[in-house]
């Protein structure tokens, strides 16, 4: 025989007490199996916890020791069973996310960010910055959970959300020719005889071949003058008269002197940022988090 937690319930509720009758009520059950419980127990123990006359239930000098260790064991199991049900619905744990530079910049990303942080503020949520690349070889190697990364072909562990289009627009200088003129988009076709800033390879964007593509359509391929890891960098480039970009919208918020940024006239000329995580990940944060990047 050994000692269960009912064993340990019993007592509290006949120490409580200090009645059996009592006791046993509380529990939803009889006095004689209860009192036999507690003989159980301290026959397991090896001492007497409750001294017994026919008037009154005392503790023992060793039951009011039992006694606050017993509380102490239920309490930790119950909040053990606790924070375990509060996990399965997702209100507790850890969440890792990770999003691209211009991520914070398109304006539902920080009122998801809240509304999870106000849903669930005792998860630990994890935020770090990863480029498109990055973020799929961390996802498959389940290193984190959540990403926030511009559209493109991904490998099949994984499903994507789409959470909104950010136009692809032309960066200019100021001066530029074709940002002076009063109108409100240009052609891809416009573009084919400038030289272009573009992301490296290595930067992981999406960007890059999706400029590509689009050049591709517009019937020429880009003269390449100069490639970049960062968009700012890029942007700096441009004013710098070394070429025209063509970097996401949001990216407006980056505040150049002597830049302009300029509408395309383009199906191709968007951007979509994706909500992504292993297709087989069924943690209740990760559709938690979902849910509200596509709602907010």
């Amino acid at each position: 025989m050994s000692i269960e937690l009912r064993h340990l319930r019993y007592f509290i509720a006949v120490a409580d007490e200090l009645h059996f009758s009592r006791a046993a009520e509380r529990l939803g059950m009889s006095q004689p199996p209860l009192s036999q419980q507690i003989r159980d127990l301290e026959t397991m123990l090896g001492l007497r916890l409750l001294r017994r006359t026919n008037r009154r239930v005392e503790l023992t000098d060793a039951g009011r020791v039992y006694l606050d260790a017993a509380r102490d064991i239920v309490t930790r199991v119950d909040d053990a069973a606790d924070m375990a049900r509060r996990a399965e619905r997702g209100e507790i744990g850890e969440l890792h996310v990770a999003f691209t530079r211009s991520t914070p910049l398109i304006e539902k990303f920080p009122q998801a960010i809240r509304a999870f942080r106000d849903a669930y503020p005792a998860v630990r949520l994890v935020l770090v910055e990863r480029n498109t690349l990055q973020q799929v070889e961390c996802l498959l190697d389940d290193r984190q959970q959540i990403g926030l990364l511009r559209g493109g072909k991904l490998p099949a562990p994984l499903v994507s959300h789409k959470l909104v289009d950010d136009p692809l627009v032309a960066v200019l200088r100021a001066d530029h020719p074709l940002a002076k003129r009063e109108r409100r988009k240009l052609r891809m076709e416009e573009l084919a005889d400038e030289r272009f800033v573009v992301f490296s390879r290595a930067a992981g964007t999406g960007v890059h071949d999706q400029l590509l593509t689009m050049c591709r359509n517009a019937g020429f391929a880009p003269r390449i003058a100069q490639e970049a890891g960062e968009s700012s960098t890029m942007i700096g480039l441009v004013a710098a008269g070394m070429g025209v970009a063509v970097l996401p919208d949001s990216l407006r918020h980056v505040r150049v002197d002597g830049v302009a940024y300029v509408a395309i006239d383009s199906p191709d000329a968007a951007s979509a940022i994706h909500v992504t995580h292993r297709r087989d990940d069924t943690s209740p944060l990760v559709r938690a988090f979902t849910k509200l990047m596509l709602k907010a």
